[in-house]
């Protein structure tokens, strides 16, 4: 007689507590310091290294994990924002809801970008940066953003405009509260057509 086929069993739930609470303790140490061990990480979640170990069996296999589950988290909130109506305003509003998940993830990225290989960077980033782009490019059909200059740095702009804010916060230099229109002004700005007028939104940060 054929032997029915079944699913595997599901992890058990304190199997499942585990891992949120190591990809958890992950974010937040990595982000603070790209460079933490899983030593550290493991003592930051409750567990041992045994048990973290006996779900990502690497550092960078759980650095992957903890920035692909931030990167979707982040992603499913930026598609609620309404990016319809003037490119413009639209772009405002991403910055304005995207700036505190930057700030969330922090040097996470950086963590990443140490031990991931560029194709896998590029690869969890795919969702989120097209986007980005698919704003820009209605924005440059419209004739409000400058084409000039390609889509992929226009994008590229904005992300590291977003970084130097980071930094400036941690220097010191810059409210967290005045990030996001501090990054709004400077990319309109820069974003605007040779010889066209800077969107009055952009000064009213």
């Amino acid at each position: 007689m054929a032997k029915i086929a079944t699913r595997p069993p599901a992890k058990r739930a304190d199997a499942q507590r585990n891992i949120v609470a190591i990809l958890d303790a992950a974010a937040i140490r990595l982000s603070r310091d790209p460079d933490a061990s899983v030593g550290e990480i493991a003592q930051a979640a409750g567990v041992g290294r045994v048990t973290l170990y006996g779900h990502f069996a690497s550092r960078a296999e759980l650095v992957d994990a903890a920035v692909a589950r931030a990167i979707e988290n982040g992603d499913e909130v930026l598609e609620a924002v309404d990016l319809t109506g003037d490119p413009r305003d639209a772009l405002v509003r991403l910055i304005e809801h995207s700036w505190m998940l930057m700030v969330q993830i922090g040097s996470l990225t950086t963590a990443a970008a140490a031990v991931l290989s560029p194709e896998r960077m590029l690869e969890l980033h795919r969702r989120p940066a097209s986007r980005v782009e698919g704003l820009l490019e209605r924005g440059r059909a419209d004739g409000v953003f400058r084409v000039d200059l390609p889509t992929s740095w226009l994008a590229g702009t904005l992300h590291r405009v977003m970084h130097g804010a980071a930094d400036e916060i941690a220097a010191g230099r810059l409210d967290a509260g005045e990030a996001a229109g501090a990054i709004a002004a400077t990319v309109l700005a820069a974003f605007t057509p040779p010889g066209k007028t800077v969107p009055q939104s952009a000064g009213r940060f």
